[in-house]
């Protein structure tokens, strides 16, 4: 990196920085920090989904990911993402918008009861405090093998980024996050752009790539350019796919970041259209990210072929080694730029989504429910920095890569309250039912974590053990329904019932816009059934 590239990095990144904090001025209360006082057009909600969604996690240790598995791992984000997507706006998260709710935790109090929603939240603390620990330990790779830093050094760079995201997050809320995040998608997809052509040339387009990784050993551009081939073992293709797309499923409805920006939409119109402008950027963006990693498999087929220190011979090395190889001058610092905006948005969308659910779901439901608004906003603030460097106590846990270990944990704790919103949703299974079925589900998916070989053949198998703790969970919740009797028709929401959550809930439904009536109301859905068919199509192209 040469003091031009750095210019580049500071300038672009700065700028946003700047601007994010400048904006946080106009953040005086909860409604403002928590919903963005419900004045989002459709167009920034959904540059701020997908900004969110990809951060350098998505890049670097999903091009890791990808570099062993082959393009199998797009269905996540192809179809499981943009299904998610369209599904949680069209269906989950409008009947909580209309509520007046502020986070997703809260439809399962009204639906389940208190327990479920205090578990849901420690579950997505757990499940985005992880994510975070990642982007954290990307971002060291990259500027450890970019830069060619020192343990020292390259973790400074890494806190003080998290520090100026923390403070500008703090002071601003949703109000500050969202727009930055859709400034930060500019220079995340240039980038990209720049550094998937820079390779795309190196490799020698798709049959250059072919040929590459064939000479390496006969068949392996079949088995990682498609998502099946006849040589593999059907039922293991099968299961990757399916945990694959739950994975992207489960994102766009467990994970409050997607909701919280759907609820600051300024009408339901809007909250329904945004998933659109994501869903399109995120199927592009999707093959131009992840392809990096087969294009390194390319270049480099052994990890112990990269031309570096044995600790860092690993597949979450190859993105930013691949920066190191093919960038020039100038270039090499967009691309960075582009990877440091990613966790800019990331971890600033990550800390003010779980202050939110602290404040809200545990500390005004459970500790002070008679504070006045002031005193919420502040916890909310100061909670935002304690989550965001909290979550470098993953870091020392991702010896083994950090997908794995990521498929791991959310295996086990978030494909349980996945099951959990949409039974609720879409069934009419008891209120007591939800609790009973999440615990068993996080029982069978820890105890498969922790003792494996408690669990015999395939139930044991990381990626079909997905679809038996949906199992689990559903059917133990159908069970207790069976027992206990189904949930009546139209009994499915309450209102917070006091307090500043009830206060604030109100004055949510009254800042949302009337809906202008000229414009279509189905063309949102309509136009997300479109991208499930566009989705669905990629993966039979590549199949």
């Amino acid at each position: 990196m040469t003091p031009i590239d750095w210019g580049i990095v500071i300038l672009l990144n700065g700028v946003i920085v700047v601007y994010g904090l400048f904006r946080s001025r106009q953040t005086q209360t909860s409604s403002d920090w928590f919903l963005a006082g419900r004045s989002l057009p459709w167009w920034i909600v959904g540059l701020s989904l997908w900004a969110t969604a990809i951060d350098s996690s998505d890049l670097v240790a999903d091009s890791g990911f990808t570099y062993e598995t082959g393009i199998m791992y797009f269905v996540g984000n192809w179809l499981g993402g943009v299904t998610g997507w369209v599904v949680a706006a069209n269906f989950i998260f409008l009947p909580m918008y209309r509520a007046g709710m502020y986070t997703n935790a809260e439809y399962l109090e009204a639906r389940f009861g208190v327990a479920a929603r205090v578990i849901s939240v420690f579950v997505q603390v757990q499940y985005r405090t992880l994510i975070l620990g990642i982007i954290a330990n990307t971002m060291y790779l990259v500027f450890a093998i970019v830069c060619g830093w020192d343990d020292v050094s390259s973790w400074t760079c890494v806190v003080a980024i998290a520090l100026l995201a923390s403070v500008y997050t703090a002071l601003g809320g949703l109000k500050s996050v969202a727009i930055t995040d859709a400034m930060q998608t500019i220079i995340m997809v240039v980038g990209a752009l720049v550094f998937f052509f820079l390779l795309w040339s190196k490799v020698g387009g798709w049959s250059g790539l072919e040929t590459r990784l064939d000479a390496h050993q006969p068949g392996l551009a079949n088995e990682l350019l498609h998502i099946g081939t006849p040589t593999e073992n059907v039922p293991d293709i099968v299961w990757g796919c399916f945990s694959f797309f739950i994975i992207g499923f489960m994102y766009a409805i467990v994970n409050h970041t997607q909701s919280m920006r759907l609820f600051g939409s300024r009408s339901e119109w809007d909250l329904r259209m945004a998933v659109v402008p994501a869903s399109a950027i995120l199927l592009v963006t999707t093959f131009i990210n992840l392809m990096v990693g087969i294009m390194g498999r390319g270049l480099y087929p052994e990890l112990s072929a990269l031309p570096l220190d044995e600790s860092l011979q690993k597949g979450d090395s190859i993105y930013p080694l691949l920066i190191n190889e093919v960038a020039t001058v100038g270039l090499k610092g967009l691309i960075v730029a582009g990877v440091v905006a990613s966790i800019f948005s990331t971890f600033d969308s990550i800390g003010s989504t779980l202050s939110s659910l602290l404040v809200r779901d545990v500390y005004a439901r459970l500790v002070k429910r008679d504070g006045d608004d002031r005193h919420y906003l502040s916890v909310g603030r100061w909670l935002t920095p304690v989550i965001i460097f909290g979550s470098f106590g993953y870091v020392p846990f991702m010896g083994g890569g950090m997908l794995l270990y990521y498929l791991d944990l959310v295996g086990a704790f978030v494909v349980p309250l996945l099951t959990m919103y949409l039974m609720g949703s879409f069934t009419r299974v008891h209120r007591r039912s939800g609790s009973i079925g999440l615990i068993l589900g996080v029982i069978y998916g820890l105890g498969r974590l922790v003792w494996p070989d408690l669990y015999p053949g395939i139930l044991a198998d990381k990626f079909a053990a997905y679809f038996f703790t949906i199992l689990a969970t559903a059917g133990t919740m159908v069970i207790a329904s069976l027992v206990m009797g189904w949930q009546p028709r139209g009994e499915l929401l309450h209102e917070e019932q006091s307090g500043w959550l009830r206060q604030s809930q109100l004055e949510a439904r009254q800042l949302a816009i009337s809906e202008d009536k000229s414009r279509s109301d189905a063309l949102p859905l309509t136009l997300g059934i479109i991208l499930i068919a566009v989705a669905v199509g990629l993966v039979v192209l590549f199949w």
